[in-house]
This record gives C-alpha cells, sequence and structure tokens, in this order.
C-alpha cells in the first residue's frame, strides 16, 4: 500500500496524506480523520529511507560510546536514545574502543550514515584525534559530549561538576574526623583529570598540603569495567604499603571504589570504622555491595537528557548555551 493508493481510497490528493502522515496543517480536520482512519485499516509505515533521499534528511543521530560494557555509559545511551526516538529520531550507537585512531575513524563512519547530528558520552572523546576528525568529516553538525570539550564552533559540551563534587567529598571526611586521606586513580582521562584537581583543592582548602604524594595510581595496561575493580585492590595494596594509618579514601569510579573495599576486607580492616570509603557515579554497584558505598552523584541520567534536548534545541534552531554544567551531589551511605 504506498501513499497514492491512500489518497485515491480517500478522494484526495498525495500532498493530502503526506500532510496527515507528517502531521502538517493546511487541511481539514474532517479530511485528517478520514484519511488517518484509512492508514490506521491498512497499518500504513512510512518509508523513512525513501522520504529522506526526498527530504535529504535521514533523521539518524549517532552515540559513540568507547565502551558499552560500563554501566553508567550504557544507561546514558538509553536515556538518549529514548528521548530522540520520542522526537522522531533514530538513533545508532558506536562503542568505539580505547584507541584514539579507531575513534576517530567511528567519526568517518558517522559522516557515511548522513547522520544529523551525534552525541559522543564520556570525556574520553575529548582528545585531538576525535577533535580533528569532526573538523574534517562532520563539521556542518551539531555535536553534543557529555562530561567533554572539543571546543568547536559545532561542538556543545554538557558537565556535570565532578571537581567541585570531589571538594565537597573531602569537606565531608573531614568533618567526620579523618585526617589521613588518599585518592585513587582510575585510567586518565580529562575527566579524571578534573577530579583529581578536585582532591587537591580540597585538600588544600583544609590546610593540607602535598596531596600529590596522596594519590595513588596503578596502571595495568588493560581497560573495561573488571579491570577497574583489580586496579582499585591492587592500588588499595600499594596505598596500606605507604600509609597504613589512612582512614578516608576517596577513589575515582564506583568500580574502584568496589576493590578497594574488597582489599580493606581482605585485611581486616572494618568500613567504615577504620577506613571511610566514597565512590564517583552513583551506580547499582554502590548500592548492592556491603556496606553500601556513599558516592558522588554525577547525575548521568539528567546529564544524558540535557544532552538529547540540547541537540534537539540545536537541530530545531533554537538558542543554545555551548556549554551546561549540572551540580554533582555527595550521596550518603554506610561507607562513610
Amino acid at each position: 500500500m504506498t501513499i497514492y493508493d491512500i489518497a485515491r481510497e480517500a478522494g484526495v490528493s498525495a500532498s493530502t496524506v503526506s500532510r496527515v502522515i507528517n502531521k502538517r496543517p493546511g487541511i481539514s480536520e474532517s479530511t485528517r480523520k478520514k484519511v488517518q482512519k484509512i492508514l490506521d485499516e491498512y497499518h500504513y509505515i512510512p518509508d523513512v529511507a525513501a522520504r529522506g533521499l526526498v527530504t535529504q534528511a535521514s533523521r539518524f543521530i549517532g552515540i559513540l560510546i568507547e565502551d558499552i560494557r560500563v554501566s553508567h555509559h550504557t544507561e546514558s545511551a538509553y536515556v538518549i536514545e529514548q528521548e530522540m526516538t520520542r522526537q522522531g529520531y533514530t538513533c545508532i550507537t558506536f562503542s568505539t574502543g580505547g584507541d584514539s585512531k579507531k575513534k576517530a575513524q567511528y567519526i568517518q563512519i558517522l559522516e557515511q550514515r548522513r547522520v544529523e547530528g551525534a552525541i559522543f558520552i564520556g570525556s574520553m572523546f575529548e582528545i585531538e584525534e576525535v577533535k580533528e576528525s569532526v573538523k574534517q568529516h562532520l563539521s556542518n553538525i551539531p555535536i553534543v559530549v557529555m562530561n567533554g570539550d572539543l571546543d568547536l564552533p559545532n561542538t556543545y559540551s554538557v558537565q556535570t561538576d565532578e571537581e567541585r563534587g570531589i571538594e565537597e567529598a573531602v569537606a565531608l571526611l573531614a568533618q567526620k574526623g579523618r585526617k589521613n586521606l588518599a585518592y585513587l586513580m582510575d585510567v586518565a582521562n580529562p575527566a579524571n583529570k578534573r577530579k583529581q584537581r578536585g582532591f587537591t583543592t580540597g585538600m588544600l582548602r583544609l590546610g593540607m598540603e602535598g596531596a600529590e604524594r596522596m594519590i595513588f595510581a596503578e596502571v595495568d595496561g588493560t581497560a573495561g569495567p573488571r579491570s577497574s575493580v583489580e586496579r582499585g585492590r591492587m592500588e588499595t595494596v600499594e596505598l596500606l604499603k605507604k600509609m597504613p594509618a589512612v582512614d578516608g579514601i576517596l577513589c575515582e569510579t564506583d568500580m574502584l571504589a568496589v576493590g578497594c573495599m574488597k582489599e580493606l576486607k581482605r585485611q581486616g580492616i572494618r568500613i567504615p570504622e577504620q577506613t571511610a570509603i566514597i565512590g564517583v557515579d552513583n551506580t547499582l554497584y554502590g548500592q548492592v555491595c556491603s556496606p553500601t558505598l556513599t558516592t558522588i552523584d554525577n547525575k548521568s541520567g539528567d546529564m544524558s537528557l540535557a544532552a538529547a534536548n540540547t541537540l534537539m534545541d540545536v537541530l530545531q534552531g533554537r538558542p543554545v548555551n555551548h556549554r551546561m554544567i549540572l551540580p554533582a551531589e555527595v550521596i550518603r551511605r554506610e561507607s562513610t
């Protein structure tokens, strides 16, 4: 059943049927209802691809994630896809992996798919290779970077102030009488560097200098959520060797904190009686571990919805700020 068949049965022109399908004005309500009734009877589904050839609009939105196994990034993609689908767009999602050249190649793939806009999830895309690839392949379409910034005319940034969140977490530990604080690093990326800066600033506000000596890292050369747990455990081993009196630990992610807690328990250190733990991301893992994990909520759901709405505003020609920063919040649970 084609649009012309529908028009013939309804006794109207094909352009009138098109107006009904696309919900455009210019026809009477009675005509609209008559045409819609026939469309419903025949379960008519528009050919989006064919319509795109005519309008030069693909209605595709590209979503890039470095590692689809990371749960809070997957949840972000879900929120974005639900909102963009509600607005009449189809999302195509790619997991790029960590290699910078591969990320740049996926920019070219988005160009080949004729996407009308794109959302990059995570500061891992805040790199020069991606920036140059965007300039070469996607310079004419709007791109929103979540928790990152590419500083190009066609890019927009939606971030959570995790740096300030870390500062507040440091202050919380101090309020609870913790004096020997340490910080565990996860993989190096721009967002995590900002978190580390928050730790250093928070320590300085308390009059504690030399915070750099209290930052611990164990780079094992692997990636993914499982390795973050092991990295947290190994970093805790080294931390306890150098700071046996540590009584408060901030971890760059909840997964890192889970590994840290495993090692503390293994060594018989009570949480939070002897050592308090705080993570970042407010993931399900922090809610189901024991004790439950105090964490910094980076509002990934709100950030995802804001990214989708920002992209829609740009696509529809509405004025948009190139940078939006949402507040982070410390969620207090049993580990502090």
